[in-house]
């Protein structure tokens, strides 16, 4: 028969305690130890046929009572009937196990009940294999019987002939009762025999390491090796920001309820690791327009430039080239743009091109997909074949001003602007920034043409418009040049080395690369530096490349045409500042490995001390060239799943070789 929890009823039903039916009771215990002593062998002790049940749980303890104990009990055998065939029900939902389940488990709580029988609550199973019987209630003898006459079924009286009179049950159940008290730890390892295995609960030799619930990843933080914020966010709050810690502490977060554990203080920590949570006192007293250099809170201030740049200097690139109005364009600018000399890119790229290519926007998306997806489009320009485009990282574009840009002719009978000069201007933070690309008169002897191209431009450069000068009174209003605080001047220049073709190839031959210095001993624009005839306050960086003009294209060789044009640097970058060791120069070379051209492109890596500034500027508001950034960012991904393909096709080819 089965159990209303769809279990088989054994008829060998547990004794509950009663006062009712005393002689019903011996007269069953009689019964039981007949039955008991007909089948006890030679060697005395109790044997049954039946299946592992109540009976013989019963049967393992008496092996071990004494022989007088023995002698007196007298228990009747009895067999079991067959359980009822189980009745065809309904298959039941998640819910209705899961409700059933609870339902055992809170049963199991209230009463004695089998914890085999019942859910798998590690502190039910506790609590029955530890807490020891006690006197007047039932012991569990098998895992499917129920454990006491209040919580069993109605079929339970059914099940067993020993069931049809509590007076039968009293007494054994007493006698259970005192069995276990004397052996009590035997009992509770036999109890559930028959059942489910039963396991021991595991204590760990060594107390188990905390756990760090912290769900905050540090790999989503910022990739700027310069940012502050990665540091850790308790020393950071205490250190860096005294207002972390004062509003919002874990403590007032857990306090106000705003979070209910460590995870959600932590997730909330990641959220604020970049944005500095600010007090509701601190919005109503800051102010963007009538803020000082020293006041908190502004946006192009001084918080905001040490939280991006704690050593307040920023990395540029700045490049020159003649591209001598080639078509063709590199098929990688990966070395000219990105050279392996430097360790990390840098934070502001500005190319200029004389002589551009006629396709000026494809020119821009193949600077745009080699810089790639960290680096937008700030401002571009051209006056006639002169280019200039300005890169700079996409996080950055918030501090940025309106660019501005201006042009001067130096060759008007020209129909195309072939010579000029080309000039753009923006603030960054509080460090104005002027980048000037030109192409002068060329020709050998012409220095005196090229000293008037420059003149004319400093004089002529209108700029800046309605960006407001961060220094006036260091002004002057007939050189552009002194109206900014950082200013790189670079272009092909075309001043050419005094001296003959031979003895220049001869200095080339013997000489290596890195020592050019007998070279730019016949340098004319070294010359006119010096004598201050030319970008008056102006420096350049050590020259240790080879001259950058003229090549024949698509070779290392040098003209070998009728002319033989005399190898020189024509291609220079130059720089001045208004505050002195604000630009450091880092690198000054050429990129050899781009030969669509007579001339090498030119660049140079620096870095610039930037100050902080007011919020009273007219600012970019972050716009960039969108429609150029998908365009670059779509050729990257086409061009590295092609690499990829190419890469799967010659490793899945194969060549036979017949010898």
């Amino acid at each position: 028969m089965s159990t209303p929890n769809g279990f088989p009823q054994h008829s060998g039903a547990c004794a509950t305690p009663s006062t009712e039916g005393g002689a019903v009771q011996d007269l069953h215990a009689k019964k039981a130890g007949k039955a008991a002593k007909k089948e006890t062998g030679d060697n005395g002790l109790l044997t049954f046929e039946d299946p592992p049940t109540v009976g013989s749980s019963l049967n393992e303890t008496l092996k071990l009572l004494p022989a007088e104990l023995k002698a007196n009990m007298k228990i009747k055998s009895f067999t079991p009937r067959p359980p009822r065939k189980p009745r065809l029900e309904r298959a039941a939902s998640l819910d209705e196990k899961s409700w059933r389940r609870w339902r055992r488990f809170r049963t199991s709580q209230e009463s004695l009940t089998d914890p085999n029988e019942t859910s798998s609550s590690n502190g039910s199973l506790q609590e029955a294999s530890l807490s020891p019987p006690v006197r007047g209630r039932a012991s569990p003898c098998h895992p499917c019987c129920p454990q006491n006459s209040l919580h069993s079924s109605p079929d339970s009286s059914e099940a067993s002939p020993a069931g049809k009179s509590r007076g039968g049950t009293s007494d054994l159940g007493k006698r259970a009762s005192e069995i276990s008290s004397a052996f009590g730890g035997l009992l509770r390892g036999k109890a559930f025999a028959g059942g489910k295995p039963r396991l021991s609960q595991i204590t760990p030799v060594r107390p188990l390491p905390p756990m760090e619930l912290n769900v905050a990843s540090h790999t989503l933080r910022t990739a700027n090796r310069i940012d502050s914020d990665c540091m850790d966010y308790r020393h950071y709050s205490q250190h860096k920001s005294g207002r972390v810690s004062s509003s919002l502490s874990d403590t007032r977060l857990h306090g106000s309820g705003m979070v209910y554990d460590n995870c959600s203080t932590d997730s909330m920590k990641s959220t604020f690791s970049l944005l500095t949570p600010i007090r509701s006192k601190d919005v109503r007293s800051r102010s963007y327009l009538e803020g000082s250099l020293l006041a908190s809170g502004a946006l192009l201030g001084a918080e905001e430039l040490s939280r991006y740049f704690p050593d307040r200097n920023i990395g540029i690139f700045v490049a020159t080239w003649n591209m001598q109005g080639q078509k063709e364009l590199p098929v990688n600018l990966d070395d000219f743009l990105l050279p392996t000399e430097a360790d990390y890119a840098q934070d502001m790229y500005v190319i200029g091109v004389q002589e551009g290519c006629p396709d000026r926007r494809e020119w821009e998306i193949r600077l745009q997909e080699t810089l790639g997806p960290h680096y937008v489009m700030l401002y571009s320009a051209a006056h006639g074949v002169l280019y200039m485009s300005v890169f700079i990282r996409r996080d950055l574009i918030w501090f940025c001003s309106e660019v501005e840009y201006a042009t001067v002719t130096t060759r008007i009978v020209s129909q195309i602007k072939t010579k000029g000069a080309l000039g753009v201007s923006f603030t960054f933070f509080g460090t104005s920034f002027l980048f000037i690309t030109s192409h002068f008169t060329s020709g050998d002897s012409k220095v005196n043409e090229r000293k008037l191209d420059y003149n004319k431009t400093i004089q002529a450069l209108t700029l800046p418009k309605n960006v407001p000068d961060t220094n006036p009174y260091r002004s002057s209003s007939s050189d552009v040049t002194t109206r900014f605080d950082e200013v790189f001047w670079f272009g092909d220049f075309n001043f050419r080395l005094n001296k003959d073709r031979e003895t220049v190839d001869s200095i080339l031959n013997q000489n290596p690369e890195t020592d050019v210095s007998k070279l730019l001993a016949y340098d004319q624009l070294t010359s006119e530096m010096s004598r201050g005839s030319i970008f008056k306050g102006f420096q350049e960086a050590d020259i240790h490349f080879r001259p950058s003009y003229k090549f024949d294209i698509g070779k290392d060789s040098y003209d070998t045409t009728s002319k033989q044009r005399t190898p020189s640097y024509t291609d220079r970058v130059v720089y001045r500042s208004r505050y002195k060791d604000d630009i450091h120069a880092v690198k000054y070379s050429s990129c050899p490995v781009i030969k669509t051209s007579d001339h090498r492109p030119v660049f140079a890596l620096f870095r610039v001390k930037v100050r902080p500034g007011r919020d009273n500027i007219p600012l970019a508001a972050g716009q960039f060239d969108r429609d150029l950034y998908l365009i670059g960012i779509k050729r990257r991904i086409t061009r590295e799943l092609q690499k990829r393909q190419e890469q799967k096709d010659q490793r899945s080819s194969s060549i036979c070789s017949i010898s």
